[in-house]
């Protein structure tokens, strides 16, 4: 059973390649929240297998919409409820916790909002919004922990950071795990190799890049103009690129899968 049809907009954009350029920003956003920083430094192995984590990740976000999006949501509220313990200033977490179970997935809202503004075009963001509600009543996020509507989202997302994130150690271990993460295998490195880095400074150049200014800032990281043209330069070539891509090429598999389905019924 599809969550999101054709003509969501979740079905035209959350299966994207493109998508892969905010995987690293994500997590950084997400893990400088105290309990999901702490639950993800215990409790994942991104450091020991980062692009099979990252894998299952994406397998995991293709589902919510282009498979059986309540069953994918069901297994991973079990995987994380056993997820909890004491993190090193003696605050308690649990990977369930109403407030960062729905941090996680309102980043993901705001990432592929990122997407689409760097390496994208134009997109309806109150439609997805509201989609992304309906994701979250699939994931069982707390209702009282969602913004009603886009206006009050943009409030709690400035809220959050000013407010509840944190330089969390685990968001700089992932930052630093990113920049010394070699190419997939089996990718040639030609492709891994774009504006002349080498892969690890890529990943780390469009993660630092990619996140908002004020996260940066409470990151102290530092960027300059000179790099900031040099994103907008790349997401332009991703942004015109990308429509030219043969389905199989744009969309990973489940999503390409469940489009080519789609099409022929």
């Amino acid at each position: 059973m599809q969550t999101f049809g054709p003509g969501s907009v979740q079905w035209d954009l959350a299966g994207e390649y493109r998508n892969l350029l905010a995987a690293g920003s994500a997590l950084i956003l997400q893990t400088m929240h105290p309990a999901v920083g702490a639950a993800v430094r215990e409790h994942s192995d991104y450091k020991s297998d980062p692009w099979g984590r990252l894998n299952r990740t994406l397998t995991s976000v293709q589902k919510w919409v282009y498979a059986d999006g309540p069953a994918e949501g069901a297994r991973l509220r079990e995987l994380h409820r056993p997820i909890s313990g004491v993190d090193e200033q003696g605050r308690t977490y649990h990977a369930l916790n109403g407030e960062a179970w729905a941090w996680v997935h309102l980043t993901l809202f705001e990432r592929f909002l990122a997407v689409q503004r760097i390496f994208g075009g134009p997109v309806d963001t109150a439609r997805l919004y509201e989609e992304f509600m309906l994701l979250g009543d699939i994931l069982q996020v707390p209702e009282r922990e969602v913004p009603a509507d886009l206006e009050a989202f943009w409030v709690y997302f400035d809220h959050m950071i000013a407010d509840r994130l944190e330089a969390h150690p685990t968001a700089l271990e992932v930052l630093a795990a990113l920049k010394a993460t070699p190419a997939p295998a089996g990718l040639p490195r030609a492709l891994w190799r774009p504006l002349g880095m080498a892969s690890g400074e890529f990943n780390q150049f469009v993660t630092v890049g990619t996140l908002p200014p004020a996260v940066r800032k409470k990151l102290g990281l530092s960027w300059s103009v000179r790099q900031e043209r040099m994103l907008l330069a790349l997401g332009r070539s991703v942004a015109a690129v990308t429509p030219r891509l043969p389905e199989r090429l744009r969309y990973m598999p489940i999503a390409y899968r469940a489009r080519r389905a789609a099409y022929r019924s």
